[in-house]
This record gives C-alpha cells, structure tokens and sequence, in this order.
C-alpha cells in the first residue's frame, strides 16, 4: 500500500489511530490515550505562540526511507513549506519532529524513527513523555535546549 491509497482508503478515514507505513507498506496503527492528545495540543499552542513565521501541525506525514511515518507534531519554516505544500507527504522533513512517546514506544523504535527524521531532512526531533517532560536532539545527539526554540520549556505543565 502507499501513502496516497491509504489517505483514499475510506475504511480508513475514521480510525481513532495514528498510521503509518512500515517499509513492505503493511499499515502500522497506534493507538493513542487522551494523555496524548492532550501533551501533543501543549506542545501545539507553544509553538504557536513562540513561531514568528512557519506552520506548526498536528499528525506530519513523513516519507522516509522506511515509507512514511508520522510526527505528532511538527514545525515547518516558511520556506520549506512552500517546497513541499501540495505533497500528501512530504519529502522533507519539517525542521523540527515531535514525538509524544507513550508506554508502547521502545528506545530502540525512538532511536530508528529519529534516525529517518534525520536523514528525511529534520534539524531537531524532540521527545516528550506524556508526564510532559522533554528531549530535544540533534543529528549531533541530544542538547540542553532547542536550537530553534531556545525559549522552549523542557517541562510541559500538566495538570
């Protein structure tokens, strides 16, 4: 299957899971708590309120070289989203991937989907844990801050 069938596929459309593409094309669901949810909109309203330019969104579509993998949530300049708006997903990464990591997340899938995150063209990807604590990486590794958002909490108030 690709990404374009998938997108088309009305079986498909009212799932309560977030999908991808494993790299024979088989459908990847995950399941998402409410928790997630409500981590992936703080993350979105700070974005928005610290981007000058850009788009910030929810549920990225990503082509990879392991077909297409979705960040929660993403943020693209300008520029680069002027290069790849009408694609269905893009072939390059936003600048920065989010992933809301949940207790079905490994170390070792976090560690491969940064590694395409990367390589697709993402400058950081960050990694928040539903208590809302976050990491913030770098094809270098992982830093103190955000690069690109210094001014970003590394701790996401929850109540």
């Amino acid at each position: 299957m690709n990404w374009q069938e998938v997108c088309e596929d009305t079986c498909l459309k009212d799932l309560p899971f977030k999908i991808e593409l494993n790299h024979w094309g088989k459908i990847v669901m995950s399941p998402a708590k409410n928790r997630h949810s409500v981590v992936q909109g703080k993350i979105l309203r700070h974005l928005f309120l610290l981007s000058e330019g850009g788009e910030v969104m929810p549920e990225c579509s990503i082509r990879t070289s392991d077909n297409v993998k979705v960040a929660d949530v993403a943020w693209i300049s300008s520029s680069r989203y002027q290069q790849v708006k009408d694609e269905i997903a893009y072939s390059l990464a936003p600048e920065i991937c989010v992933e809301v990591v949940s207790s079905s997340n490994t170390k070792a899938e976090l560690i491969d989907k940064m590694a395409l995150y990367f390589a697709s063209g993402a400058q950081e990807v960050w990694l928040c844990s539903e208590d809302g604590s976050l990491e913030f990486h770098a094809p270098q590794g992982q830093l103190a801050r955000s690069g690109l958002f210094p001014e970003f909490p590394d701790q996401m108030e929850m109540a």
